[in-house]
């Protein structure tokens, strides 16, 4: 991913808010010369720089063949930034940007079909994203009919190698662009921009608390 090193984000604790926010992925794999890709729910665990990813495929899809080697994109907010909102518009003559933050994790993708396995994996994403919906739906491993289920999938524990975390948040302007940017994406409202607009608001913070204004 081409990052410039004003973009760089080298903190883990940027990774765990993104999956945090949205635990949705891309899952890219390369296969006969060929990506594949598959959107799926994953579970995170992070232990220092020690990062897992777990999740399962249906059994038809071609990528629960597809050992080894693999991309995983994790997706964070994104907003497009005007022109008109920095203060340095004419002299600097600015153009439109987009602004956003986003993670690849290259590793290696290990697949599973032991049934206590699968079993776990769907249990605990189950109780994960029931309990954001408020509801109560588990996985009862004692049950015969939920168990027979498992046939369908095929399970995949992902051990990330290298981690590249990319979040542009105007670092490269002037803080008046910056505040100003913020300040317009926070009264557009909507989701992303708002996130944008935090993000981009605590970088500025960091600057200020480091090697000063600009």
């Amino acid at each position: 991913m081409y990052t410039p090193r004003a973009f760089a984000e080298t903190d883990l604790a940027g990774l765990d808010r993104l999956i945090a926010r949205d635990a949705f992925v891309t899952l890219v794999t390369v296969a006969d010369g060929l990506p594949f890709v598959s959107h799926l729910p994953v579970l995170y665990t992070r232990d220092g720089d020690r990062v897992l990813i777990e999740g399962h495929w249906a059994r038809p899809n071609p990528q629960a063949r597809h050992a080894g080697s693999a991309l995983m994109i994790v997706h964070g907010p994104h907003a497009y930034l005007s022109p008109g909102w920095y203060a340095d518009k004419e002299e600097a003559a600015r153009v439109p940007t987009w602004n956003y933050a986003v993670a690849h994790l290259h590793g290696t993708l290990d697949i599973t079909e032991e049934t206590s396995a699968l079993a776990g994996i769907v249990d605990r994403l189950s109780q994960v994203n029931e309990t954001s919906v408020g509801n109560d739906w588990r996985f009862e491993h004692e049950r015969a009919d939920h168990v027979r289920q498992l046939r369908g999938i095929v399970g995949f524990r992902f051990v990330v190698e290298r981690i590249e975390l990319k979040f542009k948040l105007s670092q490269n302007h002037p803080v008046a662009n910056v505040e100003g940017a913020a300040a317009a994406l926070q009264q557009l409202g909507g989701e992303d921009n708002l996130a944008v607009a935090s993000l981009m608001r605590e970088r500025l913070e960091r600057r200020k608390d480091g090697a000063g204004a600009t």
